[in-house]
This record gives C-alpha cells, sequence and structure tokens, in this order.
C-alpha cells in the first residue's frame, strides 16, 4: 500500500487555505453564495477548493479516483468509486460551510485516502490555526506529528457530544429526543470534523449520526479508531465507508458505546 506523506499533505492543505480560503473567510460576496439543495449551503471557495485538491491528489497517485462533497452532488454513482479496487480519495473542501459562511471560526478540510474497503489515511486540516490532525492505518493519530490517545471512559450521565438533528424519520427523532436527557451536555457545531477532533482528543466523548455521506465521516472514522476509538450502526455492525447505512454511533470507549446502543434499542 502506498503511504503518503504527511509534511506533503499538509503543505497542500495550507497552500489551497492561503490561496481560496483565507482571502474569503468574513469577506463573502452574496453571489458567491448559493444553495446546492434545500438545506446546504455551498460557496465558489468549496467549489475551488473541491477543484484543486481534485487535481493535486489525483497527482500524487496516478489513477486514484476522487470523490468530493460538490462533485457527487452532480452524481450520486459516484459512491461506486468504493467498490472498486483502486485507490479513493475522498475530500469534503469546506466541512462546516455554514459556519463558513457566517464568519464562525468552525470549519476544517478533510481528506481521507481508501483502496477498496480499507480506510488508509486521513487528514482534518484547521486553516485558521493551521492545526493538522493525521491517522494512518495500524500507526496511531497524530496532531502536528504527536501522537494522541484516547483516555475518556465516561458514563452516559457524565458524558458529552453530539446527537445529529436532521434526516431522522419520526420515529428515530423521537427516540433521540427522548435520550438527550440522558447525557450531561449535547451540542453539535455544524463541524463533523470539530466533533471526530474532540473525541479523539478527550474533550468530548460521543457523537449520534444521522446522515452518513462519506466525506463527513471517512477521515474522522479512522482518526477516532487509531486514536483507540469505537464506531458502530444501530445495528451493531462497524461502519463501512463502501455500504450505505443511515445511522452511527461514534464513541471515545466501549463501555460508553454499548451504553448509547442499549438507551437506543429500548
Amino acid at each position: 500500500m502506498n503511504e503518503i506523506n504527511n509534511e506533503q499533505i499538509k503543505s497542500i492543505l495550507f497552500e489551497v487555505s492561503k490561496e481560496f480560503i483565507l482571502p474569503k473567510f468574513k469577506n463573502l460576496k452574496s453571489e458567491e453564495i448559493q444553495f446546492k439543495n434545500n438545506r446546504d449551503l455551498v460557496t465558489e471557495v468549496d467549489l475551488a477548493v473541491e477543484e484543486k485538491l481534485n487535481n493535486i491528489l489525483c497527482s500524487l497517485l496516478p489513477n486514484s479516483l476522487f470523490v468530493g462533497e460538490e462533485k457527487f452532488s452532480l452524481n450520486s454513482k459516484i459512491f461506486d468509486c468504493y467498490k472498486q479496487n483502486q485507490y479513493c480519495w475522498t475530500v469534503d473542501p469546506i466541512d462546516g460551510t455554514t459556519n463558513f459562511v457566517n464568519g464562525k471560526e468552525k470549519f476544517a478540510i478533510m481528506v481521507a485516502l481508501t483502496f477498496s474497503d480499507q480506510i488508509i489515511q486521513s487528514w482534518i486540516y484547521k486553516p485558521l490555526t493551521e492545526e493538522i490532525c493525521s491517522a494512518l492505518l495500524g500507526e496511531g493519530t497524530f496532531i502536528n506529528d504527536e501522537k494522541i490517545i484516547i483516555t475518556n471512559n465516561r458514563n452516559i450521565s457524565e458524558a458529552s457530544g453530539s446527537i445529529s438533528s436532521k434526516y431522522w424519520n419520526e420515529t428515530f427523532d423521537l427516540k433521540m429526543k427522548e435520550i438527550r436527557p440522558k447525557f450531561k451536555h449535547v451540542k453539535s457545531y455544524g463541524c463533523i470534523g470539530f466533533e471526530y477532533l474532540e473525541i479523539a482528543t478527550n474533550i468530548r466523548d460521543f457523537a449520534i449520526l444521522s446522515n452518513l455521506s462519506p466525506w463527513d465521516h471517512i477521515p474522522g472514522i479512522l482518526i477516532v479508531r487509531e486514536a483507540g476509538g469505537f464506531d458502530i450502526h444501530f445495528d451493531k455492525t462497524p461502519y463501512a465507508h463502501n455500504i450505505e447505512k443511515k445511522n452511527l454511533v461514534v464513541s471515545g470507549s466501549i463501555t460508553l458505546q454499548n451504553e448509547i446502543i442499549n438507551l437506543i434499542k429500548e
């Protein structure tokens, strides 16, 4: 398996951020913002970053495939890329677009490299602080080259995290409202990349998720797994990026994961 140099990726993300993202933070014009569906924003910056990363990343690995959020919105069959025995890049050019549009600081660039059913490497980059979190399959999770390990083992009444408020059917929506008070603190950031990072760095304990777009989750899943965390669907199977499912629990400990699943199943 090919391993991509972290410094090379950090340099790429730094330059892309410097060229496209930072000049437009708190400086977007209304004509540079639009809705791509009834609820999700996209900006000219998202499109430019994705196109740039498509070109650069695929040049690093000739014949590799590319799945980007904005590209996917034009061709849903692109999901089939994950079912082929080829390297595939997955990119969210700006995770937290609404935050970016509104001048809020929680947004990130997310990148992952997969091969068939394996997540090989991933990166989450914060443009405003130049902090990068990376993970390599079997080797661990790192923030700016310092290895991190999850040590939290809180139970539900002590746990902080997020519960997705979108895309549930009516039954699950009611269930989420029912279990929400069981946790110590529940808040979503509008940037799932930040939530994955905070689980991996012991700031948060869990995320209960309903919309599993690959660019939102492939990078963060490997980062949490390699830091010692866990992920499971409501049917008790682990996350697989090449199988479409609609729910997921990500947690810092197996004990908390089991408690959450049992609570959902009650």
